[in-house]
């Protein structure tokens, strides 16, 4: 049974590597839905200081789209700070890597890191935060133009690292199929083993017992002999 005990533990570590994977792909989804709404917020920015860059506004009218900018952008914090998943942070910067062990071995490939996340997706970080974003300028300034170009850089990063989320969930998705088809073959072959072992072990038993009855049997012609022996004699 030696064999068919280590294919047991192989197919247990590969069940826990399969949760494993399953506890990624649900953290990584918390970030991308973190993502994704800050990613909108940053599309209706682009929006709202597009507007403002425009001479038929009046000063009023771009104060008042600067303070909608201004709750859009703590928005995005809050969404940063608040992108949790078991007590561990995905977007406010802190969390650079996350690693995953993806294999019930040791090799290179049982292991999983994902690094979509590193920088953070907090205002400041993007580059997007009040001290970044002016639309109280004239319209065509270089403050108003860097505004807008800001956005769009930030859009541009949110974008990649979506794609990098993205990534990593089918790559894992991936790994999952194959370790769950790994698993029903060591299940198979474990089972056969198992029955291969069981008959060998049924044989020996039923071999040990034609030996005993052998014996028996021969034990019992031996006492019988002498018995014959001594009626003849009498």
């Amino acid at each position: 049974f030696a064999i068919a005990n280590k294919l047991g533990a192989r197919v247990r570590g590969q069940a826990q590597a399969q949760a494993n994977i399953g506890d990624a792909q649900s953290m990584l989804t918390v970030a991308e839905g973190g993502a994704n709404t800050i990613m909108d917020i940053l599309q209706t920015m682009k929006e709202k200081a597009v507007q403002a860059n425009n001479d038929s506004l009046s000063g009023d009218e771009r104060t008042l789209i600067q303070g909608q900018l201004n709750e859009l952008i703590g928005e995005i914090d809050d969404i940063a700070s608040n992108a949790d998943f078991n007590g561990v942070n995905l977007l406010d910067g802190s969390t650079t890597s996350l690693s995953f062990q993806v294999g019930a071995g040791t090799a290179g490939g049982d292991t999983f890191a994902v690094t979509a996340l590193s920088g953070g997706f907090g205002a400041a970080t993007l580059s997007v935060s009040t001290g970044d974003i002016d639309v109280e300028a004239d319209p065509g300034s270089g403050t108003l133009n860097g505004a807008i170009g800001a956005i769009d850089t930030a859009i541009d990063t949110v974008s990649e690292r979506l794609a990098g989320i993205g990534d990593a969930q089918n790559r894992l998705s991936f790994k999952q199929q194959n370790l769950a088809t790994s698993t029903d073959n060591y299940e198979a072959a474990k089972s056969r083993i198992m029955d291969a072992d069981f008959a060998k072990e049924q044989m020996e038993v039923v071999k040990q017992q034609i030996l005993q009855q052998t014996g028996t049997a021969a034990l019992a012609q031996g006492n019988a002999a002498p018995q014959s022996v001594l009626s003849l004699i009498g």
